[in-house]
C-alpha cells in the first residue's frame, strides 16, 4: 500500500512538473496554462470563482438528488412488476438520449429565468446509469434469500426493503459514484442557454475570449469537484461496508420471439412515447410556438412546403456528425480496451495509469473541449479527438475491471499448462470481459452524441450541433424539435444495435453470460 502511493505521488509530481515546463516553454499561448497560472488566476479571482462555483454545484446537487430519487422509483417499480421493464427501460432509455444541448433552451425558454433548466439537466444526466446499476443490485440476491421470505408470509414489498434494498447497497453507491461528475456536466450544459452565473457561463466566456488561463483554472475546478464528489461516495460506501461493486453487465436475455412480435413491441413503445409527448405538452398547456407536439415536427418535415428543404438540411446536418461522431467513438473503445488489455500484461503500469484516467472520467466534457479545440483545431482532428475521449476513458476503466474478473479455478487450469499471459488474456480474461465492454460501448452511444453535438453548438460551426445552436438563437422551433427527435432516434437506434451485436458476440464468446 505505502509503496503505491508513493508510486502515485511522484508520478502526479512529474506531470505537475512536465505541464509546468510545457507552460514556461510556450509563456504566449492559447492552448495552454500551467500550474502557477492556474494558482495565480483564483488567487486574483477568489470571489467570482467562488459564486460561480456555488451556483453550479448547488444546480448540480438538486438535480443529482431529484434524478437518483426517479432511478430509485422506476428500479423499484420493475422489481414490484417485472412486466413492466420493457417499457420502462424503454422510455428510460429515449429520454436518456435526448441531446441536453438541444433541450437546454427549450427548458429554458418553458422555465424562464432561474435554476430550472440547471437542476432538470443534471436530473437527466443521472438518472439512467444509477436506475441501471440500481436495477442489477435489487436483482443479485440469491433465490433462497427470496424463498425465505416468502416461508415468513413476507410479500413483495416487504422483500424490496429489507432484502433487496441491502443487497443492491454497493451496486447504488458505484452508481451514484458514476452519476456525481455527470449531474455536474449537466448543471453546467444547462447555465450555456442564459444563465447569469455558473462555471459554464465563465467557460463560455473564457472560450469565447481565448482566455486560456481561465479556460484551464475552470477546466481544473470542474475536475476537482467531480473526483471529490466520485472519492466521496468511495469512501462512504466503503465507511458503511458497502464497497463500490463492479458494474457487470447483467445476462443478456435470449430473446425467442418472432420479428413480427418484436416489430409490434417496438410499435407500441413508440406510439407511447408520442402520446406522453403529447399529454405532456397538453397537460401543461405549453405554448405551441415553441412547446412543438408530435403532430407540428410531421407537419413540418413532411406537410410543409419546407418540408423538402427543411429535411434536406437535416440529413446534411447530421451526415456531418455522423462523420466525426463514429470514427471518435470506435477510436474511444478501441483505445480504451486495447490500453486496458496492455496493462493486465503489463500490471506495474496500471497503479500510475489507472487514477489517471479516474481523473479524466471526472472531468465534464463542457471544459475539456474548448482546450481539445484549442489545441486542434475546430476541424474533424479536434472533433474526434472529443469524442473519443467521451468514450475511451470509462471503456478503459470498464473493461479493466472486467478482465480482473477472471474466476481463479480458470486461472489455476492455465498455470497448470505453463500457459503465458496473452494466451490467458486471449482464451480466458477477454471472453469474461465482453460483458462489461458492451456495457461500456452501449452507454457510450449517447456520450459520444452528446461530446460531438456540444463540440458543434459551441465550437466547430458545422453539423447538427451546430444546426440547433442556430434554431435555438433564431427561434426556428420547428427546425430545433425535428433535430431533436432525428438525434434522439439515431442514439436510440445506436444503443440498440450494440445490444443486438452484443447478443450475437456473446452467444459465441462468453455463451455463459446469456440466459437461455
Amino acid at each position: 500500500m505505502m509503496h503505491s502511493f508513493i508510486i502515485r505521488g511522484v508520478s502526479i509530481a512529474l506531470f505537475l512538473i512536465v505541464w509546468e515546463s510545457i507552460a514556461k516553454a510556450y509563456p504566449d499561448s492559447f492552448v495552454i496554462a500551467g500550474p502557477v497560472a492556474i494558482i495565480g488566476y483564483i488567487d486574483a479571482n477568489q470571489n467570482l470563482l467562488g459564486r460561480a462555483l456555488s451556483a453550479t454545484f448547488s444546480s448540480a446537487a438538486w438535480g443529482f438528488l431529484w434524478g437518483n430519487l426517479a432511478a430509485v422509483c422506476m428500479a423499484s417499480l420493475v422489481i414490484l412488476a417485472p412486466k413492466s421493464q420493457r417499457i420502462v427501460s424503454a422510455l428510460a432509455l429515449v429520454l436518456f438520449c435526448l441531446p441536453l444541448v438541444a433541450t437546454g433552451p427549450i427548458l429554458r425558454v418553458l422555465y424562464g429565468p432561474g435554476d430550472g433548466p440547471q437542476i432538470t439537466l443534471a436530473a437527466l444526466a443521472v438518472y439512467y446509469t444509477t436506475y441501471l446499476a440500481l436495477l442489477v443490485g435489487l436483482r443479485s440476491i440469491p433465490q433462497s434469500w427470496s424463498d425465505l421470505n416468502r416461508i415468513y408470509g413476507q410479500g413483495a414489498i416487504s422483500e424490496l426493503i429489507h432484502i433487496r434494498a441491502m443487497a443492491s447497497m454497493p451496486y447504488l453507491i458505484a452508481g451514484l459514484q458514476i452519476a456525481a461528475p455527470a449531474a455536474f456536466l449537466g448543471a453546467m450544459i444547462g447555465e450555456f442557454t442564459g444563465s447569469e452565473r455558473g462555471i459554464g457561463v465563465l467557460i463560455l466566456r473564457a472560450m469565447l475570449g481565448l482566455d486560456a488561463e481561465a479556460t484551464w483554472t475552470l477546466a481544473v475546478m470542474s475536475a476537482s469537484v467531480t473526483m471529490l464528489a466520485y472519492g466521496m461516495f468511495g469512501i462512504i460506501g466503503r465507511l458503511l461496508g458497502f464497497a463500490p461493486a463492479l458494474l457487470l453487465n447483467p445476462p443478456v436475455l435470449r430473446v425467442s420471439r418472432s420479428w413480427i412480435a418484436q416489430l409490434v413491441s417496438v410499435a407500441f413503445v413508440t406510439v407511447l412515447v408520442l402520446l406522453i409527448w403529447h399529454i405532456a405538452m397538453e397537460a401543461f398547456d405549453l405554448n405551441p410556438f415553441f412547446a412543438k407536439r408530435p403532430g407540428d415536427v410531421w407537419s413540418y418535415l413532411f406537410i410543409s412546403d419546407r418540408g423538402p428543404s427543411a429535411r434536406m438540411t437535416l440529413a446534411d446536418a447530421l451526415k456531418q456528425t455522423l462523420t466525426f461522431a463514429l470514427p471518435g467513438y470506435f477510436a474511444g473503445l478501441i483505445l480504451g480496451a486495447g490500453l486496458a488489455a496492455l496493462l493486465i500484461l503489463a500490471p506495474i503500469f496500471a497503479t500510475t495509469v489507472l487514477p489517471i484516467a479516474v481523473a479524466l472520467r471526472s472531468v465534464p466534457i463542457i471544459a475539456t473541449a474548448p482546450l481539445i479545440v484549442l489545441a486542434l483545431g475546430r476541424g474533424a482532428t479536434g472533433t474526434i479527438a472529443i469524442v473519443a475521449v467521451m468514450t475511451f476513458f470509462p471503456t478503459l476503466v470498464a473493461c479493466l475491471q472486467g478482465l480482473r474478473q477472471t474466476p481463479g479455478q480458470v486461472n489455476d487450469v492455465f498455470n497448470s499448462y505453463a500457459a503465458g499471459r496473452m494466451r490467458f488474456l486471449l482464451w480466458a480474461r477477454i471472453p469474461v470481459m465482453l460483458p462489461a465492454f458492451f456495457a461500456a460501448a452501449r452507454m457510450a452511444v449517447p456520450a459520444a452524441v452528446l461530446a460531438v453535438t456540444t463540440t458543434e453548438w459551441l465550437a466547430t460551426g458545422k453539423g447538427i450541433g451546430h444546426l440547433m445552436a442556430l434554431t435555438a438563437t433564431t427561434s426556428n422551433y420547428n427546425m430545433l424539435w425535428s433535430a431533436i427527435v432525428a438525434l434522439s432516434i439515431v442514439a436510440v437506434a445506436g444503443y440498440a444495435a450494440i445490444a443486438a451485436i452484443e447478443r450475437v458476440i456473446l452467444r459465441l464468446y462468453a455463451s455463459d453470460q446469456v440466459i437461455s
